[in-house]
């Protein structure tokens, strides 16, 4: 039986890059790595936070990654956060849970045969890290408070280390290849028309801070269903290197879900004090200074269809070879109770036939798309219900809504067709005249970049969110998040 090293690694901050994968020892790993660190940081001035060199922030910091004490917390000025290399602990015998290898021993090694696959998993997901950064890049001009702008530039450095993460495994086991990836991943830019994040997502516009706490909700969520499955790869390194980004992942969704419900949460109050008990009579609520309920089930209606699409067709022969391969598993896949292999299973997928939609069994090889993308649905609606409550609480005749998986999709079963977020297929022509019931309209997002104003006062919050219940690492209501000279 395979037991976890019971040592806690340190992270080594005497090197330019820190590190816990012994960097000191391999000169040739850690010159090419210290040749990447400068373009790195030109990346981060020029396309990363915007005016922020000088800014003192509270930031977490990883100095290990035990989980009772990964990190510290301190202000630093933004372009010296130490960006590093983590691993989590190395399991010792441990073997490949699932695929044609299944009870092998887990690789070391990139193995040759699935050297392609498995580089290409590991650049699309390292194109994920900056391009956030990049689509957030302006926000702290609008920053609703200290608290919130810290928060968002906590999510900027650790996309930063996760870019990272990805790089060290294609520098260390890909030789030029993954150099040539590496420089390249700070070459795209999202949203560029010559050379555009890989992933479309990740070109959209985040304009406004509802669509922050949007992103991080649900694309962030897509991250933690893609870092999970990754994490039970055969391959090793990459496995350890996605366990300890899970650790800092959770956070990105905790700031998308307390961020989203302290917008219910204003909203609410603001009716209750009006005296307004309509949810949907949007022009008496947007007087109040505050997003409208209707308003918010349009975003999360447009966040929730584009991170769908982030899983690729449902019905996948890459999904089903990179499973077979023993390089990407399921969702939860130890807790999976089948044999892991999939030759003989099925699995259900949604499709449309004859314009109506219906459930047809494939072979759950080649649904395994399919089936982390229904996991995904299961794992947002938590959030959702949790938003829901604070409506209840308050008073109020409303509900938020998961939309439908085949609404508003570019990607997969659903492309072809117009699909109402309550599961309805209708026609083009039907889908053009309540496209703005359901999607933000461009009056709409104008009515939110018009709260989009800065409050940088100790304690203080724009009108349009409440106050957190709790501070960062327990903070008292008036620390000063972010230090501005």
């Amino acid at each position: 039986m395979s037991s976890v090293e019971d040592a806690i690694v340190e992270v080594n901050y005497d090197e330019l890059i820190p590190n816990n994968v012994d960097l000191a020892n391999d000169a040739r790993l850690k010159k090419a790595l210290e040749s990447w660190h400068p373009k790195y940081i030109d990346w981060w001035n020029e396309a990363g936070p915007e005016d922020t060199q000088e800014l003192e922030v509270y930031l977490r910091t990883a100095v290990g990654v035990d989980p009772k004490g990964w990190a510290k917390f301190g202000h630093v000025k933004m372009p010296e956060y130490r960006w590093g290399i983590l691993l989590a602990p190395k399991e010792e015998g441990r073997t490949i849970p699932f695929g044609k290898h299944k009870g092998e021993p887990a690789w070391q090694e990139v193995p040759g045969e699935y050297r392609a696959m498995l580089r290409r998993l590991i650049v699309v997901q390292g194109d994920t890290e900056p391009a956030s950064v990049e689509q957030q890049r302006y926000l702290s001009k609008t920053a609703p408070s200290l608290y919130d702008m810290r928060n968002l530039f906590q999510v900027n450095v650790e996309e930063g280390r996760h870019l990272w993460a990805m790089v060290y495994l294609l520098v260390k086991y890909f030789g030029r290849d993954g150099r040539e990836e590496a420089e390249a991943m700070l070459e795209r830019r999202s949203a560029n028309e010559d050379k555009p994040r890989i992933l479309g997502a990740f070109n959209e516009e985040t304009p406004d801070w509802l669509s922050f706490f949007m992103f991080t909700y649900f694309t962030d969520r897509d991250g933690k269903m893609q870092l999970e499955s990754l994490a039970q790869s055969g391959f090793d390194p990459l496995s350890r290197s996605c366990r300890f980004m899970l650790t800092e992942e959770a956070h990105h969704m905790f700031v998308g879900e307390t961020g989203v419900g302290r917008v219910i949460q204003r909203t609410c109050d603001a009716m209750n004090e009006a005296g307004i008990t309509d949810a949907n009579d949007i022009e008496a609520v947007r007087k109040l200074g505050v997003i409208d309920l209707p308003t918010l089930q349009k975003k999360v209606n447009f966040h929730a269809s584009v991170t769908y699409d982030l899983f690729g067709a449902e019905v996948s022969t890459n999904a089903a070879a990179a499973f077979t391969a023993g390089i990407k598993g399921r969702f939860n896949e130890n807790k999976l109770d089948d044999d892991h292999v999939l030759t003989d299973a099925v699995y259900s997928v949604d499709r449309i036939v004859d314009g109506k939609l219906v459930v047809e069994e494939e072979p759950a090889l080649n649904a395994i798309n399919g089936r982390l993308l229904d996991d995904y649905i299961k794992d947002a609606t938590g959030g959702v219900g949790r938003w829901n409550k604070i409506i209840q609480k308050s008073g109020i005749d409303f509900e938020l809504k998961l939309p439908h998986k085949g609404f508003n999709r570019k990607i997969g079963e659903f492309s072809e067709n117009s699909v109402t977020p309550t599961g309805e297929v209708i026609s083009e022509s039907e889908w053009s005249s309540n496209e703005y019931e359901w999607l933000c309209s461009e009056a709409d997002g104008d009515y939110i970049n018009s709260l989009m104003v800065a409050c940088r006062e100790k304690g203080q919050y724009a009108g349009w969110i409440a106050e957190p219940r709790v501070g960062i690492n327990n903070q008292s209501s008036d620390f000063e998040y972010v230090k501005i000279n």
